[in-house]
């Protein structure tokens, strides 16, 4: 099969686990398809914060869709809060399905899953329903049954020392 035909059929990616470099895997893979000529969307759920790849990543012509209601945790989040992201979330992820791309990275979307702050019905379509030519990658920590067996890379990250755990925290250009 020609490298065409492979890429006429859209992979899912899923970059998962415990450990640092799951969004870190997913950008690199924005950059690799930006510098291929083919256009890049991208989904962050769960994230308010900007982080330093976002700039970038724009000023190249990626679409980014990001944001939720408050700066809290989901876990801190009151009911209002959470109704207000998850629409939010729903929307830009709507948004996003309606952009042409050759790549569509949805960051945190195991979590967005789990938590309900996001609509799974539509997040299942935008995985399982590839659109002819569009890769899509996923990022979390847990991701559900249904993910890991569509998933045509799996890629686990796993955690055997963070400097968290010696009370460094989060550094720019690093961690965000």
């Amino acid at each position: 099969m020609t490298e065409e035909k492979h890429m006429e059929q859209g992979l899912v990616h899923l970059y998962c686990g415990e450990g640092k470099g799951k969004t870190t895997a997913a950008m690199g893979l924005a950059l690799r398809t930006l510098g291929a000529g083919r256009r890049v969307v991208i989904v962050q759920f769960l994230k308010g914060r900007q982080s330093g790849e976002i700039p970038l990543l724009r000023s190249l012509g990626a679409q980014i869709f990001r944001g939720k209601a408050g700066t809290k945790f989901s876990f801190q989040m009151s009911e209002e809060e959470k109704t207000k992201t998850r629409a939010l979330q729903t929307e830009n992820l709507r948004q996003a399905l309606a952009c042409e791309c050759g790549l569509l990275v949805l960051d945190e979307a195991c979590s967005a899953w789990q938590t309900g702050l996001v609509d799974r019905e539509l997040l299942q379509k935008a995985v399982l329903e590839l659109t002819k030519g569009r890769e899509v990658a996923l990022t979390g920590r847990n991701p559900p049954e249904w993910m890991r067996e569509a998933a045509d890379y799996l890629t686990e990250m796993k955690c055997h020392r963070h400097p968290f755990e010696k009370g460094v925290p989060a550094r720019q250009g690093v961690e965000f």
